[in-house]
């Protein structure tokens, strides 16, 4: 975990959630499948030891990171395999733009192009 994601982790939480505990990683991963899927849907969820793993198989496999502790939370809440709820498609969207114009600029940076937001 680089310095800059162990600055952007949750605030000290216990079972409570009164912010009162040790602190505690939160990680959710979200998969589409355009044809298949009405929406994203919920893969993998978990706090601690399987926030990490869930990390590390991300990084492992190349798929973009973004931190954002309110949408974790609103996440952690559902289901595995469960669609997003439509709530939630506006804060998913604007994830995806992020993480779809970082892989953008990698790409172009990698083939020597730039790209244009």
């Amino acid at each position: 975990m680089t310095d800059d994601e162990r600055d952007k982790l949750p605030e000290k939480t216990n079972a409570d959630g009164d912010g009162e505990g040790t602190e505690r990683l939160h990680a959710a991963a979200l998969k589409y499948e355009p044809g298949k899927d009405s929406a994203p849907r919920l893969v993998a969820k978990g706090f601690g030891k399987v926030a990490e793993r869930i990390l590390e198989l991300a990084r492992e496999h190349g798929i973009p990171i973004h931190i954002d502790r309110d949408l974790t939370g609103f996440l952690a809440k559902l289901k595995l395999d469960a669609p997003i709820p439509p709530e939630l498609y506006r804060a998913v969207a604007e994830v995806l733009a992020i993480l779809y114009r970082a892989n953008r600029e990698a790409a172009g940076r990698a083939s020597g192009l730039t790209t244009k937001p």
